[in-house]
């Protein structure tokens, strides 16, 4: 379960594995240069969203709900718009200056606001009065998830590891490097003011080498999958820039793309925006690349005979039907993670055809319609090079010739006395059905381990 796409894949010859060091190392080298020269120096760039409000973890007490009073425009008697919910919550403060305190803060309420029980674990904020700093309030943020979090994490690492074993832990190993390279690298990077589509090439290629060799290992196929990783994702950018560039889209397609502009004005949201294209684009990438590369080895293997366009041909039949169900699995993942805006976009009154040209959900659709396209360029460019691969490294082995002499062979006169004895000694006698068989079958099938299928 753990050895990987292949079993028993005969290695590439020398002269294969020179060339593809030739073409994979200078790709690396130059990927690690570009980082080293992208890198941020001189720490995150520091915003003036004002200091930090104090947090603080503490469990409720004791909560008591009453009705809210009416507001200042409605008539008296008439509740609180929305069903707001109205009145105290005692909480021990767990940490802190403070902790072991017992604090009052009102019931959370409004869009968003959590809901708390007795018992439940909350984050406290304490809110100190502008015109007198001596006078503070406290009031409830959000519930702790930090231990639910560790559990689902566990299961999930657990569960990788049981069915992947030791690739399920170097798939672990991968993922903790790609979440290092985008929190040292590609993020501050694009928060330092650096190019952001250029900052995400760059990360994007340098965890496809970390998280494809770390995971596959270091074999001609998982080169093939780099390779073919590598040209799809510079597709993709030049895509995603036509494409951008032809639909007039600036990036502030979202509310957190106007947020962001707002603490960070230097930050290049158009950029940013192909940023994530690319981004987005490399998990589905590399899936496709390995998966192609695996197949036409798993196909060379079963088949030694196959010649190198028969190999193209029949492992291009394997990544179309990857691609139809990988489409409907991007589309559904962006629209998925669209929902509030989607929602939003059908409660509107204009047209349908304004809608989809509006810049919220044609940033959704150019992002869709260009990690497919990169996608679908995947499958032949890397089928390709794998049939091209392992074709030269068949041809490099001895000639094939000799394989039929080496395949013993069957003795057909014999397996069929052994499959006609049986019914010669078939009679209404019972003493003559145990009749045994001739003596060059006897107590077994004739010469062979492997059944009558292979003497077929």
């Amino acid at each position: 379960m753990g050895s990987g796409h292949t079993h028993n894949a005969s290695p590439a010859p020398p002269r294969v594995r020179r060339i593809l060091v030739l073409t994979v190392v200078p790709l690396f080298v130059a990927t690690v240069l570009a980082a080293l020269l992208l890198w941020p120096r001189g720490g995150s760039p520091q915003n003036d969203g004002g200091a930090d409000v104090p947090r603080y973890p503490g469990t409720v007490t004791r909560v008591v709900t009453e009705p809210c009073p009416p507001t200042p425009s409605a008539p008296e008697g008439t509740p609180r718009a929305g069903g707001g919910r109205c009145g105290t919550v005692d909480v021990r403060v767990d940490d802190g200056p403070t902790a072991g305190q017992q604090v009052r803060t009102p019931v959370p309420d409004g869009p968003g606001a959590p809901r708390v029980e007795v018992g439940d674990e909350v984050i406290l904020v304490e809110l100190t009065d502008p015109t007198d700093p001596t006078v503070s309030n406290w009031n409830i943020a959000e519930h702790q998830r930090g231990t639910p979090m560790v559990w689902l994490a566990v299961v999930f690492a657990a569960a990788i590891v049981a069915f992947g074993r030791w690739r399920g832990l170097a798939a672990l190993a991968g993922l903790a490097a790609s979440f290092a390279i985008l929190l040292t690298f590609v993020l501050p990077g694009i928060g330092a003011g650096r190019s952001p589509l250029l900052v995400a090439v760059v990360g994007a290629a340098l965890i496809m080498f970390v998280v494809l060799y770390l995971t596959h290992g270091l074999t001609a196929q998982t080169s093939v999958a780099v390779l073919g990783t590598l040209g799809s994702l510079v597709l993709t950018g030049v895509l995603a820039t036509i494409a951008t560039a032809a639909t007039h889209l600036t990036g502030f397609g979202s509310e957190d793309a106007t947020t962001l502009s707002m603490f960070q004005g230097d930050v290049d949201l158009h950029g940013l925006l192909l940023a994530g294209i690319i981004i987005g684009s490399l998990g589905v990438l590399d899936d496709v690349t390995v998966t192609q590369a695996a197949t036409v080895t798993e196909l060379a293997n079963a088949n030694p005979g196959l010649t190198r366009l028969q190999l193209y041909r029949a492992a291009t039949r394997v990544g179309r039907a990857h691609i139809a169900s990988t489409v409907n699995t991007i589309v559904l993942a962006y629209a998925g993670a669209s929902l509030p805006l989607l929602l939003l976009l059908t409660a509107d009154s204009r047209p349908i055809g304004q809608l989809l040209t509006s810049e919220f959900l044609a940033q959704e659709i150019v992002r869709s319609a260009v990690a497919t396209l990169g996608l679908i360029a995947a499958v032949p460019l890397t089928t390709g090079l794998a049939a091209v691969v392992t074709a030269a490294g068949r041809t490099a082995a001895p000639p094939s010739t000799d394989a039929p002499a080496s395949r013993p062979q069957p003795d057909r006169a014999e397996a069929l006395a052994a499959l006609v004895a049986p019914r010669a000694g078939h009679s209404d006698d019972p003493d003559q059905t145990r009749t045994p068989p001739p003596p060059s079958v006897t107590g077994r099938w004739p010469e062979s381990s492997t059944g009558t299928d292979s003497a077929w």
